[in-house]
């Protein structure tokens, strides 16, 4: 087939490719972050991905206006997202009865869509005793693939102390009916501030 006529027929050219490999080639594998974002959106997780920390700053602005959350406590326990967001007229605690949990994570696992916390972020809480409404702030050089993958670079980073407390949040609709895999978990209004630094 010419490339002019692939041009204008992509969807032609992309159905013979495939009866050519035949059914038992191997799909194409999706890249770590649109696997994540696909995932994390099917779990019900709101994404705000961000080129710079203006654009961070606008968006979480912008969740708070959403959710009327100004003037509120924020259970937070990372110093330096405290001075980042000081000038939102927040009050920091590290009270779990708080409007909105605001933290950073180990990692955003791609293959189901969750998010990778350990005690670095919410101590010995667990995810029931944290606030319904959670901000993730975190970066794209913290997107894995797998599970296993986002313990290795934990077991990496902190030689010879682990963090306890390791955990995953990956359900973030209250609605939706929970599935055997999901079952107990805590639900969670989760929104990711994801800020690009690759």
């Amino acid at each position: 087939m010419s490339l002019f006529k692939r041009l204008l027929n992509p969807n032609k050219n992309k159905a013979s490719e495939k009866e050519a490999r035949g059914k038992y080639y191997p799909e194409e594998k999706l890249p770590i972050d649109e696997k994540f974002t696909y995932n994390f959106n099917k779990n019900g997780g709101k994404f705000l991905y961000c080129e710079n920390i203006e654009e961070i700053l606008e968006a979480f602005d912008n969740i708070l206006l959403e959710n009327d959350w100004y003037e509120t406590d924020v259970f937070c326990i990372n110093e330096q997202l405290i001075s980042r967001f000081d000038g939102f007229n927040l009050t920091f605690s590290k009270k779990e009865k708080a409007t909105f949990f605001l933290s950073t994570c180990e990692s955003l696992v791609g293959n189901n869509g969750s998010i990778l916390l350990s005690s670095n972020q919410m101590k010995e809480k667990k995810l029931h005793e944290l606030p319904d409404n959670i901000i993730i702030f975190a970066t794209t050089s913290q997107l894995v693939d797998t599970i296993s993958e986002g313990l290795r670079i934990i077991k990496n980073q902190c030689k010879g102390k682990i963090p306890s407390n390791i955990t995953t949040i990956q359900d973030f609709e209250s609605k939706k009916e929970k599935d055997f895999m999901s079952y107990g978990s805590s639900t969670k209004n989760l929104y990711l501030l994801l800020l690009e630094d690759l």
